[in-house]
């Protein structure tokens, strides 16, 4: 059963009625463009096939009602008394995250009101691969569904100004200060293709990407090592990235070519010399990575992924125990490339894999981490999967 079946079966239980609509998004991989998109850069995301699936109905009290099936296969249960009176700050927990999307969509002008929400996931949380923007995702297409506004409707915003609200509710109401690529690759994502996105300008370009017809395919390491982006030093290096800006005379790092970087670096402290570096050279692996990938030199993508991990261990300071043992154990096993994903402190890492390698080097790195006692990693292919859409 899929995420939409059962929360469009378990609304109906729920509340003893069909929901008006449903709707989902899906996580995603971030093939390469770490900590890039808050300073104007590029990205390089795919949507996974794991979705969140949110049943809607609207109603005419003003509250928002939400429920959503918990990893313990409960039903957990939160109301706001009313759409209306949202402020940021109230409520907190997991409820501030449909909670928050409501408060943007009506602080932008947009009709939405009460309505009852159930709530089914299947991306992993906690991994790095953006379960709470799948969440907001699917929340934002829904409410906005009950006033006449999604996708599709003549008055329906654009998705990048609705990535752009979703953002707001994850900044300012939930308090986690996240980039737009999250957001822009659940909703905008299409299937076999990488969405080359330059997060300045809004533009995006769909490349195409198959990695099995290389014989390849994109292995996910889940490390089960929690991050969190609220509690995480994510905020840390994101101020340190807007102070270079400033100290450079520079917008955004996005400015800094990589061919200006030597000059650059003297003129910052030396704590955030290694910030701006894996910011330069980070934009300059995406732009060579859309290269090979249109060129279609699956392989040869391989070495920029591990690059990529380096400046994120040693440069950017990101990456952790379980991170590491995930790209080094799949790299000594015979990997392409590997590196981890996502904000970083924890979370997943990819490994590009030859298919017919690929059992032997899943074999490889759970051996290496049974071998330092940590709890099994969940390993899965990541097949790039269409965007948030209506499923019902």
């Amino acid at each position: 059963m899929t995420p939409a079946d059962r929360a469009a079966a378990l609304f109906a239980e729920e509340r003893g009625c069909a929901p008006s609509a449903v709707w989902s998004a899906p996580g995603r991989v971030n093939l390469i463009g770490e900590h890039t998109d808050y300073n104007d850069g590029f990205v390089l995301p795919f949507a996974l096939p794991q979705r969140t699936a949110v049943a809607v109905r609207p109603r005419d009290d003003g509250r928002l009602s939400v429920a959503t099936l918990g990893n313990d296969g409960q039903l957990h249960r939160g109301t706001v008394a009313s759409v209306h009176e949202l402020r940021p700050g109230d409520p907190t927990g997991w409820l501030a995250y449909p909670a928050g999307v409501a408060w943007a969509l009506r602080d932008a002008g947009y009709p939405v009101g009460g309505a009852d929400l159930m709530i089914v996931g299947e991306v992993p949380t906690g991994a790095g691969l953006s379960s709470s923007h799948a969440l907001e995702c699917a929340v934002a297409l829904a409410l906005l569904d009950t006033v006449q506004r999604a996708p599709g409707t003549p008055a329906a915003p654009g998705l990048e100004e609705i990535a752009r609200l979703v953002q707001r509710a994850e900044n300012d109401f939930a308090g986690a200060p996240t980039g737009l690529l999250d957001q822009t690759a659940s909703l905008s994502c299409t299937a076999a293709h990488v969405l080359f996105f330059d997060v300045r300008s809004g533009a995006g370009e769909q490349i195409p990407f198959d990695p099995r017809r290389a014989g390849l395919e994109v292995l996910v390491i889940d490390t089960r090592a929690k991050h969190s982006h609220n509690e995480s030093g994510y905020g840390e290096r994101r101020r340190g990235c807007e102070r270079a800006a400033e100290l450079l005379e520079v917008k955004a790092l996005r400015d800094v070519a990589g061919q200006e970087l030597s000059a650059a670096l003297p003129k910052l402290p030396e704590e955030l010399r290694p910030l701006v570096r894996h910011v330069v050279t980070e934009n300059d692996r995406v732009l060579t990575t859309v290269d090979e990938l249109r060129r279609g030199r699956y392989a040869e993508i391989g070495p920029l992924l591990t690059a990529s991990h380096v400046s994120l261990r040693d440069d950017y300071r990101v990456s952790c125990r379980e991170l590491d043992l995930a790209v080094d154990s799949a790299l000594a096993a015979g990997a392409l490339g590997a590196r981890m994903i996502g904000g970083g402190f924890g979370g997943s890492a990819i490994a590009l894999v030859p298919t017919a390698q690929r059992p032997e080097i899943e074999r490889a790195v759970q051996a290496a981490f049974a071998r330092e006692h940590l709890a099994a990693p969940r390993l899965f292919t990541a097949v790039p999967s269409a965007g948030a859409g209506r499923d019902r």
